[in-house]
Parts: structure tokens; C-alpha cells; sequence
């Protein structure tokens, strides 16, 4: 388990006891300001680069303060909450969007399914490439209609 971040003060203090180092000694080493120093050791968080600056002079790792977080949402469900709260999006596109995203997904991520992609979806299909799938189509149910009539 982590510690915690309030642990951090307790854990500069004992380490620059263990040096037998003074509180402005201990605060010259580690680029850290005496003052903030100070505040560390009795318990304050200190901003990021500060944190960073007493780890490395410790040799400590952040991960000894952060547990692993388990994602428990999946990928459509993330970017849908993301989309809600685009400012850009009305709550209509952000819904259309996520439905897209969402069956893109689906088909996507199981290798085992055919590959099926709504047609509304895809930006790619402009004027020529609709006139070629037309086409294909086209031509597909002329060979069937000739398969069936024999």
C-alpha cells in the first residue's frame, strides 16, 4: 500500500535526522527553500516541483505515494463523458458523436466480427466514393437478379 502524502513530512524529517543534517543544511541540499522546508516537515503538501526535489534528494520514488488506479470504464464511455462536457459541443452532437464512436467501436474491437461501419459515419464517403459504392451495389444486384432468373 502507498503511503500517504501527509506521510511525507514524517519521511523528510527522519531522513535529515538520519543525516544529522539542520533544517537549513537539509533545505540547501535538496533546492528546496528553508521556509518550505519547514512547512513540508510539519505536514503541508508541497507544490509538485518541491515534491519532486525532496524525492530525488531522498532517492525516493513518487510511486511509493500513488497506487495504480484500475480503469473501470470502458474506451465509448470515457469518451463519451469527455464529449458532454466539450464547451464546443451542443449536447445533441456530443449524443451523435459518442453513438458513432461508440459503433465504430464495437465492430472494431472484436476481430472475430465482420467489419460494419454506418455509412453516416464516415466523412469519407463524398460525392465520388458514394458514386463507386453505388455502383458496386449496383452491380451486385444486377448479378444476382440474372442468378436468380436462370
Amino acid at each position: 500500500m502507498a503511503d500517504s502524502l501527509k506521510d511525507l513530512g514524517l519521511l523528510v524529517s527522519q531522513y535529515r535526522e538520519r543525516l544529522g543534517l539542520s533544517l537549513r543544511e537539509a533545505a540547501s541540499a535538496s533546492g528546496v527553500p528553508v521556509a518550505t522546508f519547514s512547512r513540508v516537515e510539519n505536514g503541508r503538501t508541497p507544490d509538485l516541483a518541491t515534491f519532486q526535489r525532496l524525492l530525488q534528494w531522498m532517492g525516493e520514488s513518487p510511486d511509493r505515494f500513488f497506487s495504480p488506479v484500475e480503469r473501470t470504464e470502458n474506451t465509448p464511455d470515457a469518451i463519451a463523458l469527455s464529449l458532454k462536457s466539450d464547451p464546443a459541443l451542443t449536447v445533441e452532437a456530443a449524443k451523435r458523436i459518442s453513438e458513432i464512436v461508440r459503433d465504430l467501436y464495437d465492430n472494431l474491437a472484436k476481430p472475430d466480427r465482420r467489419l460494419a461501419v454506418h455509412l453516416r459515419a464516415a466523412k469519407t464517403f463524398n460525392a465520388p466514393a458514394l458514386k463507386l459504392l453505388t455502383d458496386v451495389l449496383e452491380e451486385m444486384q444486377e448479378a444476382l437478379a440474372s442468378s436468380s432468373a436462370k
